[in-house]
């Protein structure tokens, strides 16, 4: 892979894992408001959408791991 598509390719990811953890942030809140009113089981389940957006932006950020020590092994 050339460095020239590596850079982009990073960019993107970074972008990706921004739009999770942002969309992670937005259902942690909307938990807590639901705990903070007493809505324990409610809270908890809100926030079990959260998982699946942790577990996709850290295999994101593994991605963009090894593309970044691919470019600099290309060095």
């Amino acid at each position: 892979m050339e460095r020239a598509s590596i850079e982009p390719a990073i960019k993107l990811i970074i972008a990706e894992i921004h739009i999770r953890l942002s969309e992670a942030t937005r259902i942690a809140k909307a938990a807590e408001a639901c705990v903070q009113n007493g809505a324990i089981a409610e809270g908890i389940e809100v926030s079990m959408d959260i998982e699946q957006l942790i577990y996709e932006a850290g295999r994101l950020q593994d991605a963009a791991s090894l593309l970044a020590r691919i470019s600099r092994d290309q060095d």
